[in-house]
Formats: C-alpha cells, sequence, structure tokens
C-alpha cells in the first residue's frame, strides 16, 4: 500500500495544538505519536511535534529505533 504524502505545512497543523493529531517526522516518514504520552502536549523535552525531527536526533538520548513503536502513517513530501 502506498502511503499518502504529505507537505510540511500539512505536517506542521499536527502539533498537538491545531489539530487532535500529534505527528511527528524522520527520515521522510511521518509518524503518529498521538498515544504516546511523551507527546501528549505536542512537545517532548525540547522537541515539538509538527516537524521533521531527522537533524535533532543527534541530541536525543536515543536511537533511531525508538521510532519502531509508532505507526507510520505516510511521506514528508519534499
Amino acid at each position: 500500500m502506498e502511503l499518502p504524502e504529505y507537505t510540511s505545512e500539512q505536517l506542521a497543523l499536527r502539533n498537538g495544538r491545531d489539530k487532535p493529531e500529534v505527528w511527528i517526522a524522520y527520515e521522510g516518514k511521518i509518524y503518529d505519536v498521538s498515544r504516546s504520552r511523551l507527546w501528549k502536549t505536542g512537545t517532548h523535552y525540547e522537541h515539538w511535534a509538527g516537524q521533521d525531527l531527522t537533524d535533532e536526533l543527534k541530541d536525543a538520548p536515543h536511537t533511531a529505533s525508538v521510532f519502531d513503536k509508532f505507526k507510520v502513517i505516510g511521506k514528508l513530501k519534499r
């Protein structure tokens, strides 16, 4: 099944405030983190939902494997 593509503007609306969904992008994939207690308010430490967090992972205390627990719901349109 082909994943839908979303623009960065569409992703930005899924920040936990403008729409009920809480999404983040990493390496071109968009993940729904709405069910995560760590993302419930749209923020996770110094990171905000609705953004591409690819460049920010290097500052995180975890690896990219953390994304394995979240559903990929789309691709970030470049």
